[in-house]
This record gives C-alpha cells, sequence and structure tokens, in this order.
C-alpha cells in the first residue's frame, strides 16, 4: 500500500507592495501565493508581535508570579519530554530568573514512569521538591488528576500550555492557553515554548524591569519549528528573531552545541536544520532514556558543559534512529501482509516496540500512505496498557476523532488529547481491536478520495536562468519556511541523463533541461527499478552543501514516469 499523489500548481498571485531590491522575482513570486503582499508579511519582526494583553487568563498568571516572586516562593517549572517542552522549561526557568524569581527549579515527567503531563504519580515524586508554585509549561489543560492532586498538597498552579482542552478545564490557580474556551488571542498555532514567552513578556511588564528576554528567543524558535506547529505571522516573527540570533552565534551554549555536534552551519541555519537536526538530538532524550539531559543542555551556560551534553543527546539520538529504523521496517512488513485492506486510517502495534519512538514510526507510515496512522506500543514491557501515537493528513483533525471514539464508546480510551494533526493516547491492550473498528468507521465517516490522495502544492516551473547558486540561496534564507508557510517546491519535467544508488535506498540522479546538466537526489526514491529516461519532478533547489561553492542539487520530493496527468 502507498499514497496516492498528485502535483497541483499554486494560483500564481503577482507579487504587490514592497520588496527588498535584492529579492530575486521568484522569490517575491513564492511568497505572494503564500498571502503575504510584501517584505514585512513575507518575513514579520518583533515589533508586528501580537500583544500579550489579548491573551486570556494572562493577568492572573502575572498576579500569581508576582506575589511568588515578593516572598521568595519556591517555583518549580514542570516541562514535556519532547523538544517544545525542553525549550519551554528552560524558557520559563531562565526568564523567572531574569524577572526577580531566586528559587526556581524545573522538573519533567518520565515517559516510561510518569506518562504524558501532569500526573499524580509525578506531583508525588515533586513533593521532595517542597514546591509552593507549579508552573506546566506545554502540557497541563488536560491534566485534571494532577493538578488536583497538587492543589490537595496546598501547592499553587499555573498552566501555561496550547493544547486543545477537554470538555471542562482543570482546578488550577490560572491557566494561559490561546486554545481555552473564550481566548481571543488570534495566534492560535503558537507553541508551548511562545505561550511561556508570552507570560514572561507580561510580567516585565508588570515589574517594570529592563530583562533582555530578547535572549531567550533562539530557544523560542527552536521549539516553536520542532514542534511543527503552523508558522503563522506571529510565529514566523518569533521564529526570525530566533534564527538572527543563533545565525549571528548569539544563542546559548547548549544551542551552540548542538548546532555544531550536528555538523550545521550556524552562519546559515534554517528552519530545516532545526526540524531535522537540532530538534531530534533534543527529542531523543526524551524518547529513549531523560528528558532531564536535554534540559540540562540548554539551560547550560558553560560551553564546555554543554559540549559534553549534547554529545551525550547526539549519541542517544544515534540509537534513537537504529530503533526507530528497525519499528518501521516492522511496521512496513506488517503492511505488505494487509496489502489488501483499504482502510482509511490504520493502527499497528507490536508487542516489542518502544513507547518513546511510536510517535515516529506513525509519522513516516503517515507519510507513506498519505492517511491517519496510529502506532502502539506497551507502556513498559509486558503491561497490559498500550500507549499510542496518531499522525494525521490534512481534513482530519485527529484529536477529535479520539474524541468521537470516546464519545461513542465510554472507556474505551483511557486518556487522550493533542492537536489537529497529532495526538496520544491510551488504552487496554484488550480493547486494541474494538478502538481499530471504531477509529477506521470514524475516518471512514470523514476521508473522502480526495482527502486519501496527497496532493504537493507546487510554485511552477522553474526558468533556466533559476537553476544557480544565487536563487537557491535566497530561497533558502528568504523566508522562515515551515507548517503552514511551506518551503517553495517546484516541478517540471527533466531527461534522466544517469542514477545510481546511494546507500540502501535513496536515488542520486542526474538530470538534463534546457541543455543543463542537474544533480538531483531522491531520499528513499529506490523502488527496485530503474527510472525511466523521461520524468515528471516535484522538488525543492538548494545549494548542495557537499560540493560546496556554486554547485546546486534538486531535492526530489516525488517522481513519476511521464505520461501521469499534467499537473492542474
Amino acid at each position: 500500500m502507498s499514497a496516492q499523489r498528485r502535483i497541483v500548481r499554486r494560483t500564481a498571485v503577482a507579487p504587490a507592495g514592497d520588496w527588498p531590491a535584492h529579492w530575486p522575482p521568484l522569490l517575491q513570486r513564492v511568497h505572494a501565493a503564500r498571502g503575504s503582499t510584501d517584505a514585512q508579511q513575507a518575513l514579520p519582526r518583533l515589533a508586528d508581535l501580537l500583544p500579550f494583553q489579548g491573551m486570556s487568563g494572562i493577568d492572573a498568571a502575572v498576579d500569581l508570579l508576582q506575589d511568588a516572586i515578593a516572598r521568595d516562593a519556591h517555583i518549580v517549572v514542570v516541562g514535556d519530554f519532547d523538544c517544545d517542552g525542553a525549550t519551554a522549561c528552560a524558557v520559563g526557568v531562565r526568564g523567572l530568573r531574569m524577572l526577580g524569581a531566586t528559587r526556581v527549579s524545573h522538573a519533567v515527567p518520565n515517559r516510561i514512569v510518569h506518562g504524558y503531563g501532569m500526573t499524580p504519580g509525578l506531583v508525588e515524586e515533586l513533593a521532595g521538591l517542597q514546591p509552593d508554585l507549579l508552573v506546566t509549561v506545554d502540557h497541563g489543560i488536560a491534566c485534571h488528576a494532577g493538578i488536583a492532586a497538587a492543589k490537595a498538597r496546598g501547592w499553587q498552579v499555573l498552566v501555561t500550555d496550547h493544547h486543545l482542552p477537554g470538555s471542562t478545564l482543570p482546578d488550577a490557580d490560572a491557566i494561559v492557553d490561546p486554545n481555552q474556551p473564550g481566548d481571543t488571542f488570534a495566534s492560535k498555532a503558537m507553541a508551548g515554548v511562545g505561550v511561556i514567552f508570552y507570560l514572561l513578556l507580561a510580567l516585565r511588564a508588570r515589574r517594570g524591569v529592563a530583562a533582555d528576554l530578547a535572549s531567550l528567543l533562539d530557544l523560542v524558535a527552536v521549539g516553536t519549528v520542532a514542534d511543527m506547529v503552523a508558522l503563522d505571522a506571529n510565529n514566523r516573527a518569533l521564529v526570525g528573531a530566533g534564527l538572527r540570533r543563533l545565525r549571528a552565534g548569539q544563542g546559548c551554549a547548549g544551542l551552540r552545541a548542538l548546532i555544531e555536534v550536528s555538523g550545521r552551519d550556524a552562519a546559515s541555519l534554517g528552519t530545516t536544520d532545526i526540524g531535522y537536526a537540532i530538534g531530534p538530538r533534543i527529542n531523543a532524550a526524551g524518547r529513549l532514556e531523560d528528558m532531564g539531559i536535554g534540559i540540562e543542555c540548554l539551560l547550560a551556560d558553560d560551553i564546555g558543559r554543554a559540549r559534553a551534553l549534547a554529545a551525550v543527546l547526539h549519541a542517544i539520538n544515534q540509537e534513537r534512529r537504529g530503533v526507530q529504523q528497525q519499528m518501521t521496517e516492522e511496521a512496513e512488513t506488517a503492511l505488505q501482509q494487509a496489502a489488501g485492506d483499504p482502510s482509511p486510517a490504520v493502527s499497528l502495534f507490536d508487542p516489542d516496540w518502544h513507547p518513546g519512538v511510536v510517535g515516529l514510526v506513525a509519522s513516516k507510515l503517515k507519510e507513506r500512505l498519505h492517511r491517519p496512522a496510529i502506532a502502539f506500543a506497551p507502556v513498559e514491557p509486558g503491561s497490559a496498557m498500550l500507549r499510542g501515537s496518531a499522525r494525521s493528513i490534512p481534513g482530519f483533525h485527529v484529536r477529535d476523532a479520539l474524541a468521537l471514539v470516546d464519545a461513542r464508546h465510554p472507556g474505551l480510551i483511557q486518556r487522550f488529547g493533542g492537536h489537529a494533526m497529532a495526538a496520544g493516547l491510551s488504552l487496554a491492550r484488550a480493547d486494541l481491536p474494538a478502538f481499530r473498528e471504531a477509529f477506521v468507521q470514524v475516518a471512514r465517516e470523514t476521508l473522502t478520495t480526495d482527502l486519501l490522495t496527497d496532493t504537493l502544492h507546487s510554485d511552477g516551473a522553474l526558468e533556466a536562468g533559476d537553476f544557480g547558486i544565487e536563487t537557491a540561496i535566497a530561497l533558502r534564507d528568504g523566508g522562515h519556511w515551515g507548517q503552514g508557510y511551506p518551503e517553495p517546491l517546484f516541478d517540471g519535467e527533466f531527461d534522466v541523463l544517469g542514477w545510481r544508488i546511494v546507500g540502501e535506498r535513496h536515488l542520486k540522479l542526474e538530470l538534463g533541461l534546457h541543455g543543463k546538466r542537474l544533480n538531483a537526489i531522491h531520499f528513499g526514491g529506490w523502488d527496485g527499478d530503474a527510472p525511466p529516461s523521461r520524468v515528471r519532478i516535484a522538488y525543492r533547489l538548494a545549494p548542495d552543501d557537499y560540493r560546496g561553492g556554486e554547485a546546486i542539487q534538486l531535492l526530489v520530493v516525488h517522481r513519476e514516469a511521464v505520461g501521469s496527468p499534467v499537473p492542474a
């Protein structure tokens, strides 16, 4: 089973407004097709940020923090075990100290031991820290039992989160979440790290101090990109400011060390580098070990200490890649055995899978099949409880789908939460067959043939003069690309002048167009058959970092034989 794909060209939009003279018309056209009418909209600045006053609950949250600082209370920032949660934790700890808090600690749940968020088990462990105020980052909006347990101990609880709430809110002392009912803040796509940063902005304004919170924007950028939230104008302003700091060598010691160990060039760092190199190394700690390692790296001020921790994260990530590869191969084997299954959604389970890696497996399945995918693993070896991670496609809100399953079959799902495109859940192993049937039924009611066809939105064909290093660099550096503001993608027909297999699954191509010979790479593109003499591809234009100099290459996203339907 593999995804059906089609190339659809974006509607051409003539650039209007003011653009830098050095921007090529192609870059202007790409931004215009994404709704930006001028350079200010394409690359928003910090001055364009939405005001924090529009966020519900922020005044009450500031009151709590002001009081805690005034009475020298012990504030414990409780993070989450992914990159957004880790960066949010680091931002919270650093920011509160900058704003006058002297007793600030941090904690993070262990994926295997505690599960997601503020649980009663985590609260019990936190008792040893003797907190006065708990500040959750990137979780809390659905942690009713854990927050109740904390309140029962006499602790105050401040929730900062960005996830969708359930039917009721937890009994926290204050909640800041742009997705809570009644919140009118325009940017609903903010990551957890962005929410805590906004709260710090509000606290700084109340306290009237001159703390340089902009120094935290490197962490905000990394967490925002890694969490794959939509890069609306507000998020692009945050990400852009953080990238400028990282490119100037002004990032915190931990991020500078992670850039080094991943072999990236800080001066040209982009969102792709964060998504594929920096974020995974932080995430790996929470998947296989303890996210405390990642947070300590981000909190380190000594570069030597940061490099030592970054090396540990790098090694854990290497292990993660091996585990992921094995699990993905096992998942693909299972799919081949069920090749005749026309289900619009897939749910796979293996008793030997690692619960920290199931999200990556689900993501791979979703990409390959272009349908919602859930991968399950035991909470711990031999456990009768399963933890699942879901990934979805446009047009299918997976968190709402889980809510519908829960409403139709009360008690089937033990716990769930998430977003439109990603969610997590827990259920009993014995209930997996019933859940599969219920989830597929919801998918069948929602997903049409059109939605199950992967649409690649192309910015059209490139002219002969566009295939140069200047254009490649302009496209790379001329936008903060990501979810909701996608990286430029082009399509065209090319002659195949040569090809070879790289590694086991990648296809290196030499393509001909307009008398030019162009290098291309199609990662995972080897399907066992030699490519035809002429192909239509969807691709990105990028500098060839391996060859350097003036070299460019085409990064092939999709390849099909000429004779397939012409792009719409």
